[in-house]
């Protein structure tokens, strides 16, 4: 019985290449279907009027993000617990930079962007639900005693939070809000925070939710639209009614890689938000069925990835681990949700997919540090030094 726990253990792979398989998949799948739905836009758009304009700055993003991503892997997850707080502030000071004129960049009236001259846009908001992860996972290791206690256990996130949502909503950008506080939220209840008080905190937190949408107009008008998104089609409810269009010319089969019409200015955002409706259009159903297994199967692998490393109690990075399957899953989920119609519209990107140098670096930063979770407990369970 020892030598065949010893043959186990032996066996046992450095890395969860599964997990490395995936995420690259997703990555080279988003490539090719950003291709496919920019390449009109980029024609008519790109300064050079060049069909591959997007595609080659899609993948100038991968290659950073994977860079970034083997350095971030390199770092013990200790390390990155003591660079927590510091990164929670650079974070929140740089969301406060793109509120200024001269340094933030404003865009259909919302300021998220800081403009990086060739490079693009940088998004802050991506790197916030990354830091937010590795605070979140720090603060509820350190205030473990207290996670029953309402005033010292959860007060202090909370208003720390709220100084950050603050800084979001005057952007504003809601997408982000949500993502980031859920975040936070799950953290601290994965964490072990009091269940009834979460519970009842999240309750609170929704009905804010539903008065912000009620008394902003645009935002009652997008959740009108995603009721009656035809009686309007060409107003408040365009995206959606031509998202589902898309989504029904594909059938089971699709027409064919490179044969949507959607994409051909009809809808909006095809290569970044409303990408899964361009997939559905030419993939068809099995290629969106496809799409939603890979994330449910990512999503999956980062809470085992979590619930392992809380078994030998590395609590810090099980909370990472499993705040970026809470990350990239509610993310993919809202995004998937808002394309098939099942919610209102959400200006969220489908992660790893799609266009936006700031979500893949974010992104490729998130797995990166989730493969190394899983890297310490495989090193671990073999009786070696990560």
């Amino acid at each position: 019985m020892f030598h065949n726990a010893a043959l186990k253990r032996t066996a046992l792979t450095p890395y969860d290449w599964g997990l490395v398989f995936v995420v690259t998949g997703l990555l080279m799948i988003g490539l090719v279907m950003v291709f496919s739905a920019s390449s009109s836009v980029a024609e008519t758009r790109s300064a050079a009027h060049e069909h591959t304009y997007y595609l080659v700055r899609h993948s100038v993003y991968m290659v950073i993000g994977l860079a970034a991503g083997y350095a971030a892997f390199q770092v013990p997850t200790p390390l990155w617990q003591k660079l927590s707080p510091s990164l929670f502030i650079a974070g929140a000071v740089v969301l406060l930079l793109v509120l200024i004129p001269f340094i933030g960049k404003e865009v259909n009236g919302s300021r998220r962007w800081i403009p990086l001259g060739p490079l693009g846009n940088f998004q802050p908001s991506e790197f916030m639900k990354f830091a937010t992860i590795l605070y979140a996972a720090d603060y509820t290791v350190r205030r473990a005693a207290h996670m029953q206690n309402l005033a010292r256990g959860f007060l202090p996130m909370f208003l720390v939070m709220l100084g950050v949502g603050g800084l979001l909503l005057v952007e504003p950008d809601f997408g982000a809000l949500v993502v980031i506080f859920a975040i936070a939220l799950a953290v601290l209840f994965l964490g072990g925070f009091n269940a009834r008080l979460f519970f009842g905190l999240f309750g609170l937190l929704m009905v804010g939710f539903v008065l912000m949408v009620v008394l902003s107009p645009y935002r009652m008008a997008r959740v009108t639209s995603y009721f009656y998104p035809f009686d309007d089609p060409y107003g408040a409810g365009y995206q959606l009614s031509n998202a589902l269009i898309a989504l029904g010319r594909g059938e089971i089969m699709g027409v064919g890689l490179g044969d949507s019409v959607g994409k051909l200015f009809y809808l909006p955002e095809s290569y970044t938000d409303f990408l899964l409706a361009v997939i559905g259009e030419e993939l068809g159903l099995l290629g969106v069925l496809a799409v939603i297994g890979l994330f449910a199967w990512l999503t999956w692998r980062a809470f085992s990835i979590g619930w392992q490393a809380s078994l030998m109690g590395r609590n810090y990075a099980a909370l990472v681990a499993q705040g970026v399957g809470v990350w990239i899953g509610l993310q993919s989920f809202i995004n998937m949700g808002v394309n098939l119609g099942l919610l209102p519209t959400k200006g969220l990107t489908l992660p790893l997919m799609s266009y936006g140098g700031s979500g893949i670096v974010a992104n490729c930063l998130a797995l990166a540090l989730l493969l190394r979770v899983d890297y310490e407990n495989r090193c671990l369970m073999k009786g070696k030094k990560a």
